[in-house]
């Protein structure tokens, strides 16, 4: 484990921000999309504040299309993942999340009813 921090802080304009804190020198990281490098990511140390450092991740416009798109952020050096951001575009989520819990919901009624028969299917005589 490497003791490094990265806290989402915002995104605005197209551009991915976060905190790294705990590196008291340049960390060396990477963010991928697909498995690819992203390229024009910037890491600048915060001013006035040791091993704190501003990074900067351009979403690519070649990102931006129909779906789900994640980008890792990770030491380049261990490899270990230190977040993740998720851009989702052109469908409507919400739709598709309503139906599949309306769908799991039907079919854990048809799952109780099935076990509530098969219980009295095979109960024996009540006891005395």
């Amino acid at each position: 484990m490497t003791g490094i921090t990265l806290t989402k802080t915002r995104i605005r304009a197209g551009v991915w921000e976060g905190l790294v804190t705990g590196a008291p020198q340049r960390p060396a990281l990477e963010v991928l999309h697909l498995e690819a490098p992203v390229p024009n990511v910037t890491l600048a140390e915060v001013p006035g504040r040791a091993g704190e450092w501003a990074l900067r991740v351009p979403v690519p416009v070649a990102a931006l299309t129909e779906g789900v798109q994640t980008f890792l952020i990770r030491d380049a050096a261990s490899g270990e993942r230190l977040a993740h951001f998720t851009i989702i575009t052109g469908v409507a989520m919400e739709d598709d999340l309503r139906a599949e819990i309306d769908l799991l919901r039907a079919e854990l009624d048809m799952l109780k009813r099935a076990f509530r028969r098969h219980c009295l299917e095979t109960a024996g005589p009540a006891a005395p």
